[in-house]
């Protein structure tokens, strides 16, 4: 324990956390310094129960149109920002351009909301997986770069090989939420039977909410309990 102590404050000394938005120092050993931090848009008004950005003073427990007349399989959708400002930057980089510093930032800040909501912990966190050919192409997956960030912050196990990816389906981004249901379905397969009673699923942005759905909608199958989602952002 001490040796890896003094191997954290050597990294801290010799690679100093500088914000990844302006350059300035970075606070609290996150690469992200006060004044961006505080300009990124929080999801605070939001649906309680899938998180989709709400206007106005929204009361708590508020629920949108669509949870309203059908309920997610999922109990809460827990994200940090709206997907917009600087927040696409920071996700794109970290999904596309091999910015694993990003991920790291964007589980961190996910870490923190999480605390500020005091939740009760789940038993694991499951990154959303990608299909083999994807994951090929791109050389890892950045749902698994922020879950692990994530884990290491609430110190939670993360298990990346209890799903797997088993339909190739075409990018989500153009289709219509009817349309992104059915490019998803039987897209997952759970590798074994989940010895848990909670898990949290982790992605990078929710859109519809079609995909971690689709994941929730397994593993309550398979006999989970309680399944709740955490994501870095969420869309309009």
């Amino acid at each position: 324990m001490i040796q890896t102590i003094a191997l954290a404050s050597l990294i801290s000394v010799l690679f100093p956390a500088t914000c990844v938005l302006c350059g300035a120092p970075g606070v609290g050993g996150r690469d992200l310094c006060a004044g961006c931090d505080a300009e990124l848009p929080r999801n605070r008004a939001s649906c309680f129960r899938c998180a989709l950005p709400l206007e106005g003073s929204v009361p708590p427990g508020m629920l949108c149109g669509r949870c309203q007349k059908k309920a997610p399989p999922f109990e809460r959708c827990i994200t940090v920002f709206r997907y917009e400002s600087a927040v696409p930057s920071l996700v794109v980089g970290a999904k596309f351009r091999g910015r694993l510093n990003f991920a790291r930032l964007l589980g961190q800040c996910l870490a923190e909301t999480i605390r500020e909501h005091a939740l009760a912990l789940p038993d694991v966190l499951v990154p959303v997986p990608l299909h083999s050919g994807r994951l090929r192409e791109r050389g890892y997956n950045q749902a698994l770069e922020i879950a692990r960030a994530l884990g290491r912050e609430l110190d939670l196990p993360v298990d990346a090989k209890c799903c797997i990816r088993i339909a190739a389906t075409q990018p989500q981004v153009g289709l219509d939420p009817r349309a992104r249901r059915r490019n998803l379905r039987g897209a997952f397969a759970l590798t074994r039977q989940p010895p848990w009673r909670r898990v949290a699923i982790v992605d990078d942005v929710v859109t519809t909410g079609s995909t971690v759905a689709e994941l929730s909608r397994d593993f309550l199958k398979a006999g989970v309990e309680q399944v709740d989602v955490w994501a870095v952002a969420r869309t309009s």
